[in-house]
């Protein structure tokens, strides 16, 4: 589990990875690298200009209903500064180190420290458990995304019904 500051305990004991409360097998683990994620600004925009026709469309059945009269409304306005400062944000976010675990099963865990550098060694760390069973050892790293707060991030592509990791 996560603590409330965000940070997991990743460990490798007994030939299993642990990352807080999720558990790979060592032998499962097809890729492990550490880079700088770099923000999709594409997905960004995208994602802007969907909220601004939303936006425009609820405006449009307001006038519409109440027969044009909400020219003096701050609201769209106040919504619109809202979008475009979180626009702002998203788009000069500036890239994060990550260390991305795959696994045979087509999860994938990230986690994130504050240099590629930490992230790289434990990387390392990780390559040389897989390769020697006696290996073990911990490290207290980042949950890089804090809207899941029951364990680490893990991304599922494809399959059906996925649920997650049940401990």
């Amino acid at each position: 589990m996560p603590r409330r500051d965000g940070t997991l305990v990743l460990k490798v004991s007994r030939r299993i990875l642990w990352v807080g409360s999720a558990a790979l097998p060592l032998h499962n683990i097809t890729r492990v690298e550490a880079f700088m994620l770099k923000p999709d600004r594409g997905t960004v925009l995208v994602r802007f200009l969907r909220w601004l026709l939303v936006a425009a469309l609820i405006y449009a059945a307001i006038s519409y209903a109440s027969d044009g009269e909400v020219e003096g409304n701050p609201v769209l306005l106040i919504v619109g500064i809202a979008l475009f400062l979180f626009l702002l944000k998203e788009l000069f976010q500036s890239p994060t180190p990550v260390l991305t675990v795959e696994t045979a099963g087509g999860s994938t865990v990230l986690v994130t420290l504050p240099t590629v550098n930490e992230l790289l060694d434990i990387a390392g760390r990780i390559a040389h458990a897989i390769d020697n069973p006696e290996a073990e050892f911990t490290a207290v790293v980042q949950q890089y995304n804090n809207t899941n707060n029951y364990g680490p991030v893990v991304n599922m592509n494809g399959g059906r019904n996925n649920r997650g990791i049940n401990l």
